[in-house]
């Protein structure tokens, strides 16, 4: 049993009687992302439900059951501390709100109208869903409205059969470049194979790879185990009316499947019909964009879905998925949402798109108008805007403490701290470099340490002229109060550091 202590008791918002109530409890932990019915909090249900409920049904909390309860659960622990991988998970969320209402006044996009069930979807749907790899969750709009993954469940396939073939087999059959043509081109790389696994082609050739010795009906549920077990919690539905729709729409499908026959890229003895068959019925599997929020995080937990902790794909198959992604993930507009997103990515014409930012959490976007290139229009609008505001892009890492963009694994505050620390470490030691480094990311050149001593401070008392004369040139005030009354002035003049007495009298 693991140990509470009093301190973490003291952080609970107790009664005049010591209790909390049931609901306010949980309420507590979903202010941190973690809600009631995570499958990591059954043991503390269990305890809550043996408490006797009051005359209004309310169960209550006194501290010795708060001490039992944080005893048997390290998660409890954890989220009363803010130690999960977003700790400010309020001030995380807040701008995830501002993020979705300003991206729904965006009007435009056509719903797709190609298969006939999907042209009947109501336009203006739109939600949004994240996960962390701690399991800490939440999410706006329609997020419980069922669609059909389409294209987003491509990436899973071919994992599949990565999983069971080896990355040799699979690609002896399909590519790995972009193709630059359409998703549905009737057309084959140099080798007679369909150019990645992502596009229309590839998806139907790794669907013919993925456990050939089951019968149709095994291998669909054995597909349907797998989405359960990467979000962790709910069973995919199938639409049926979505798979006959598509099925009676799919001339282009069967075309390429035939074409790719008579290029020899199947494996002997497959069955064109019955894999088509399959490639339609993975299409038609329903999910919401909670469901493919928690699947995503699997993807960037490495593979373990952090609500079982189990292992559904080994991390190997997870780097060579989230590449492929990465570079052709959304169809011809795979190369600029790379460039501008610079996140792996899946999208389908239903309007959904999955993305992952590895070792922190998945996204899931529903908005079913699609824009020219077949792309949810919101979605990538929603994207953009992430980008904006958080450190997500894959290179953002390049720009080491971006104050322009917040970094949402620091507890509150903690990214501005280290960078004025940063500033004024750079300006006692005259790193000129650093200094316009900092400055061009948007670090304030009159912040101050927890001491009220600013850059100039450091560089006035360390005789750094060349930093000082930087400093005043851009903006820095010539007579900031650190705590104990001095200015940089006054450093200058305890130190005897003529020229830069000069400067600043000057």
């Amino acid at each position: 049993m693991i140990k509470s202590d009093n301190n973490l008791i003291r952080a609970v918002s107790f009664n005049a009687r010591n209790e909390i109530a049931d609901k306010e409890f949980f309420d507590m932990l979903s202010q941190q992302g973690i809600e009631q019915y995570d499958p990591r909090l059954v043991p503390v249900r269990q305890i809550l439900n043996s408490l006797k409920t009051d005359k209004s049904g309310v169960r209550k909390i006194d501290q010795k059951t708060l001490t039992r309860l944080l005893g048997e659960k390290r998660l409890l622990q954890q989220t009363i501390r803010k130690q999960q991988i977003i700790p400010d998970f309020s001030g995380f969320t807040a701008t995830l709100d501002h993020i979705f209402n300003h991206v729904k006044k965006v009007r435009g996009g056509e719903v797709a109208n190609y298969i006939p069930q999907l042209a009947s979807v109501a336009p203006d749907l739109y939600a949004l869903s994240i996960c962390t790899i701690d399991g800490q969750v939440y999410s706006l709009g329609d997020h419980t409205t069922k669609f059909s993954l389409q294209s987003t469940n491509k990436p899973i396939n071919y994992a599949l059969a990565l999983e069971e073939l080896g990355e040799e087999t699979v690609h002896r059959h399909v590519g790995k470049e972009p193709s630059g043509v359409s998703f549905n081109a009737l057309t084959l790389n140099a080798r007679g194979l369909p150019h990645n696994p992502l596009i229309n082609a590839g998806a139907i050739m790794c669907s013919s790879l993925i456990q050939r010795q089951m019968a149709a009906a095994e291998k669909f549920d054995f597909i349907l185990d797998v989405w359960q077990k990467l979000n962790g919690i709910d069973r995919p539905t199938f639409n049926n009316s979505m798979y006959l729709s598509e099925k009676s729409s799919a001339d282009r499908n069967f075309a390429l499947a035939y074409f790719m026959r008579e290029n020899g890229a199947f494996p002997p003895n497959t069955n064109v019909e019955k894999v088509l068959d399959f490639y339609f019925q993975c299409c038609a599997i329903e999910s919401n964009t909670d469901m493919l929020a928690r699947a995503a995080a699997t993807f960037a937990n490495s593979g373990v879905n952090p609500f079982t902790n189990e292992k559904v794909l080994a991390p190997e198959t997870v780097k060579k998925c989230l590449s492929m992604m990465h570079s052709c993930g959304m169809y011809d507009y795979s190369g600029e949402f790379s460039f501008r997103i610079g996140l792996p990515a899946k999208s389908g014409v239903s309007g959904a798109i999955w993305m992952v930012i590895p070792n922190l959490m998945g996204i899931a976007i529903y908005s079913p108008g699609l824009d020219e290139c077949g792309n949810s229009l919101r979605g990538i609008k929603v994207a953009e805007e992430l980008v904006s505001h958080f450190n997500f892009h894959h290179y953002d890492s390049l720009k080491v403490e971006n104050a322009q963009k917040q970094d949402p694994r620091r507890k509150k505050y903690e990214t501005k701290v280290n960078a004025v620390m940063s500033l004024v470490f750079a300006a006692s030691a005259g790193d000129l470099d650093e200094m316009r480094r900092l400055h061009a990311v948007g670090v304030d050149l009159n912040e101050s340490d927890y001491d009220g001593r600013t850059a100039l401070h450091l560089a006035a008392a360390e005789n750094q002229t060349e930093a000082v004369k930087y400093l005043l040139k851009n903006g820095a005030h010539r007579d900031p109060v650190d705590r104990w009354g001095a200015t940089p002035l006054d450093d200058a003049k305890r130190a005897r550091h003529k020229d830069i007495i000069a400067l600043l009298e000057k």
